[in-house]
């Protein structure tokens, strides 16, 4: 099986589309949703039914992220952008999109192998970002003892790529995975893979980010997608969101 792993789409339609079509032509027979389907973009509604198709008719899995319980929940009165977005996001949302989002779990398992989550499975409720060696292994280590049978943890969250494994003396080292360049990642040892924004990257490169996890082969490729980055901001801009949110998806900020 070749699963796509997609994760912090923001209400981007554009670069949703952009990266399921190149997951299917790299050869992906499933797909997972990692959490942050909405929040920022300008397109929450068709992210999310293009979410609920693809769990309902191919079987996709899919978790709750931060901005996917902040969009149910907004606070009344909004202080920053984020709590601002998330008003506008639910009055966008349709009784049956918002029934969608509430029924996400917090963590899904692929396999008895492979845990998914939005951020940490050190508390996913907490909303923890793993941005190091000390957050991966602290992931690696809550999953294990909930299960010692898991030995990959794929997590969103965190809007840059990365890839961290425990070595056999215990020891969590951190790889830094390049564009199109299959990572063996062997059960022997246990992995946790950080798959980077499909709709908001953070690293100066605007492109959309993916990863592709074959099983048979134990392999891991972490992808970039053009897609139409004007599009999606200029969308943000006519529907009179932040217009910072529009600059920094053209700046890949």
């Amino acid at each position: 099986m070749k699963l796509a792993l997609l994760s912090d789409i923001h209400s981007n339609i554009q670069a949703l589309d952009a990266c399921i079509d190149h997951a299917r032509e790299e050869g992906a027979t499933r797909f997972a949703l990692l959490g942050d389907l909405v929040g920022y973009g300008a397109d929450p509604g068709a992210v999310v039914e293009r979410v609920r198709a693809l769990v309902q008719q191919e079987q996709a899995l899919a978790v709750l992220g931060n901005h996917d319980l902040l969009a149910l929940e907004p606070p009344a009165q909004a202080r920053q952008r984020g709590e601002l977005s998330a008003q506008w996001t639910h009055d966008q949302l349709t009784a049956e999109q918002r029934a969608f989002l509430r029924g996400l779990p917090l963590t899904a398992r692929l396999s008895p192998e492979a845990l998914l989550v939005h951020a940490s499975a050190d508390g996913p409720e907490r909303w923890h970002y793993v941005v190091d060696a000390g957050g991966a292994e602290r992931s690696l280590s809550a999953a294990a003892q909930q299960d010692a049978a898991v030995h990959y943890v794929f997590s969103g969250h965190v809007h840059e790529q990365a890839l961290y494994f425990m070595t056999r003396t215990a020891k969590l080292m951190a790889f830094t995975p390049q564009p199109g360049v299959p990572v063996p990642v062997l059960p022997h040892r246990r992995w946790l893979a950080i798959v980077g924004s499909v709709g908001q990257p953070r690293d100066g490169d605007a492109r959309a980010m993916y990863a592709l996890f074959d099983d048979a082969a134990a392999q891991i490729t972490f992808h970039r997608v053009e897609y139409d980055v004007t599009a999606a901001a200029a969308a943000i801009r006519a529907a009179g969101l932040p217009a910072f949110d529009a600059d920094r998806l053209e700046q890949g900020r």
